[in-house]
Parts: C-alpha cells; sequence; structure tokens
C-alpha cells in the first residue's frame, strides 16, 4: 500500500475503497470537521454497514449507513468506478437518505 493510501477496505458487495491520507484530511478539514477522529469508525461502517443504498442521481454512488446510537447514522459516501470504490465524503446524520436499498445487514 502506498505512504498516501492509509486505508483499502473490502465492502460487502463485492468491491473495496480506498482512501489517501490527502483526502481524508480535505474530508475532515474542510468539510466534515466532526469526522477528525471517526477514521475507525468510517472503516467500520464500510466493512459492516447495517444498510447500504444507491445514490438516484448517480448509479456508481453508493451510501453506507451504520447506526452509531438511535438516531445517529455515520453515512460513508463512494464512488465506484472500474471495480475499485473511494470515498468521497463522511458525515453523521440523524436519518437515511433516499435511494435504492441494495443491502441490508
Amino acid at each position: 500500500m502506498s505512504n498516501n493510501i492509509i486505508f483499502n477496505i473490502p465492502t460487502p458487495i463485492g468491491f473495496t475503497v480506498r482512501e489517501s491520507r490527502n483526502h481524508w484530511e480535505l474530508i475532515t478539514t474542510a468539510k466534515h470537521p466532526l469526522m477528525k477522529d471517526l477514521e475507525e469508525e468510517i472503516k467500520n461502517t464500510l466493512q459492516h454497514p447495517d444498510e447500504i443504498r444507491q445514490s438516484r442521481r448517480d448509479s456508481n454512488v453508493y451510501l453506507f449507513y451504520r447506526l452509531e446510537r438511535p438516531k445517529r447514522w455515520i453515512c460513508a459516501v463512494v464512488k465506484r468506478l472500474n471495480g475499485e470504490g473511494f470515498l468521497i465524503t463522511a458525515y453523521v446524520t440523524d436519518k437515511i437518505k433516499e435511494g435504492n436499498q441494495i443491502w441490508k445487514k
């Protein structure tokens, strides 16, 4: 694994998701600072989600959800290209977005 890749996680729907240190820092500083200390939770969400939905706008985008506590979900948004996934963003939410449910625990 390259020094810049901080994780490469298998998902239950047959592809892996990779994340670079630079992109993780962008997510956790510019977009969602609350996620800064939640790297392990994101990995867990990708590997052991409660639910996976496919975006209504882009069939190559998947939303992985894992319940952290009642009414609080961790969401990892992944784009799959050429059989490989990469993290677009990650955030905490109080509800699951619409979209086609493609996998459920």
